[in-house]
């Protein structure tokens, strides 16, 4: 039995399109160069900023988010950033009696921005906030402590296997993939890699799956 459901953030709830042009702007690339990097290095099994780096060696994100922040260019995130299906997913797993959590690798300002578009979830966290990052397994223990239920009763819906699913399982958790977003659509349908209780394309999905 699913008692609660947690969802990562980014190319799960949220697009990615304006984070990665955003990059793409300050860094001085043309988004599409940018686009492609990111999935060649994700290909090689490498961390997405492995695509600043190859732009600007010895790129430093920390330093480089706080500059473009104080230049007034720094994260943005709306509701035109949202999937469509998200407010009507998160309202219908809540309407069946789920308790739903919004928890992913995302900044301490990415927490603000989601918290300011009032989503139909109980509670929000942020990677930052909990001082630790997936795929570390501290952040699914805390995740666990977190969420109401045992880990077994725990589901927990991202788009990345190595960051999310592999995890995850290893925590206990329950898990989906959702098909959407580069490593989404890149692992979906390898089952060495994707190894997930459920593979989704839309995220109303899920609420038809759980009742079943």
């Amino acid at each position: 039995m699913i008692k609660s459901v947690v969802f990562d953030v980014g190319e799960t709830l949220t697009s990615d399109a304006r984070f990665w042009g955003r990059w793409a702007e300050w860094i001085g690339v043309p988004p599409h160069t940018m686009s492609a990097l990111v999935g060649a290095v994700t290909a090689l099994g490498m961390d997405n900023a492995e695509a600043l780096r190859r732009i600007r060696p010895g790129f430093d994100l920390v330093a480089e988010r706080a500059a473009s922040e104080a230049a007034g260019v720094g994260e943005r995130l709306d509701e035109s950033d949202l999937y469509p299906d998200v407010r009507p997913a998160l309202t219908g797993l809540r309407a069946a009696g789920m308790w739903v959590g919004i928890a992913g690798n995302q900044t301490r300002r990415a927490g603000e921005l989601l918290r300011e578009l009032d989503l139909p979830a109980d509670a929000l966290a942020v990677s930052e906030e909990w001082g630790v990052a997936k795929p570390d397994p501290a952040f699914f223990d805390r995740l666990v402590e977190w969420a109401p239920g045992d880990a077994h009763e725990i589901l927990y819906v991202g788009d990345h296997p190595a960051n999310d699913h592999v995890p995850a399982r290893a925590a206990g958790l329950r898990t989906a993939l959702v098909r959407r977003g580069p490593w989404g659509y890149l692992w979906a349908g390898d089952p060495d890699v994707n190894r997930a209780d459920w593979t989704v394309d839309n995220l109303t999905d899920l609420v038809r799956l759980i009742e079943r």
